[in-house]
């Protein structure tokens, strides 16, 4: 039984799809791993050791035993780590004990999930430590972005949380952000935020690229400034006019060298696309044993 669950995120479904997809499900000839069922024995059975080659923070786990219990229901599986966890390089992760057709045809399913997850909970962790002043804590709160994979944004979204991260806007559905072209169009900041105010929208975030636009858009009803493309003097000033009215969030041009001073100008947030657009899969492996 696997109890893991993320809110919004059908694991069941995910399982189901992805195994589907692998397999071939209603495709010509498809619906078999051909290769297992050649060559395995139906009654094989086989011992697994999962772990982690480099330094991870790990994400993903539950997800990938579910895989395998998709398949074998009576798989025993023992989970060594706990999500968010680091691990030193050689740490095992997971021990699999059961038929052995049904571990090679949820191998590669089980393990793309986690080394994606577990490598952007890994940059994340990066990124958080990165952050951090003289007395370790981070400078800011650091947030994640909208730019996921489309179809995996709540897994995607799970393992910036089990690196350090908050999650921003989950979608376009639980705040308004307002950014540059909605300032076009509206014609200028102000009632660009006035009209989401009128509408009732209870979470306005508005982007702003120059000082001016500072007070229009806090005297508008902005409850959350994102600081576009500013330098750390620039956000010194801009977190200066804000005065702690709403919160701050730095934006644009952050990386592994520029976050912690970004950090250190007083931002309450800098948020990084990164965790979720160019994370590199954790090396993680998968070696069995025939019973």
């Amino acid at each position: 039984m696997n109890d893991f669950s993320i809110p919004g995120f059908d694991l069941d479904a995910f399982v189901a799809a992805t195994l589907a997809e692998d397999l071939g499900l209603g495709l010509p000839g498809g619906g078999h791993d051909v290769t297992s069922e050649s060559v395995i024995d139906a009654d094989a059975r086989f011992g697994g050791t999962m772990d982690s080659r480099d330094a991870i923070t790990v994400a993903g786990l539950p997800i990938a035993a579910a895989f395998f219990r998709k398949l074998d229901p009576a798989m025993e599986i023992e989970i060594l780590a706990s999500e968010g966890e680091r691990v030193a390089p050689g740490t095992d992760l997971m021990r699999l004990t059961g038929n052995a057709r049904a571990m090679l045809t949820a191998e590669r399913s089980a393990l793309n999930t986690v080394q994606h997850l577990s490598g952007i909970a890994t940059m994340t962790r990066e990124y958080v430590d990165a952050m951090s002043g003289a007395n370790g804590k981070p400078g800011a709160v650091l947030l994640d972005t909208r730019k996921t994979i489309p179809g995996l944004r709540h897994l995607e979204k799970y393992a910036t949380r089990m690196g350090g991260a908050q999650n921003h806007r989950m979608g376009l559905w639980d705040a308004a952000m307002i950014k540059d072209n909605h300032v076009a169009v509206a014609g200028g900041v102000d009632p660009a935020v006035a009209r989401a105010r009128a509408a009732g929208v209870a979470r306005i975030i508005c982007e702003v690229d120059h000082l001016e636009q500072i007070e229009p858009a806090i005297q508008a009803g902005a409850h959350h400034l994102l600081l576009d493309n500013m330098g750390p003097d620039m956000l010194r000033e801009a977190v200066t006019l804000v005065a702690g009215r709403v919160p701050t969030e730095a934006s644009g041009g952050v990386n592994l060298s520029t976050i912690a001073a970004i950090a250190a100008t007083g931002v309450t947030y800098v948020s990084v696309g990164r965790l979720t657009q160019s994370a590199p899969a954790a090396d993680i492996g998968l070696d069995f044993t025939p019973l």
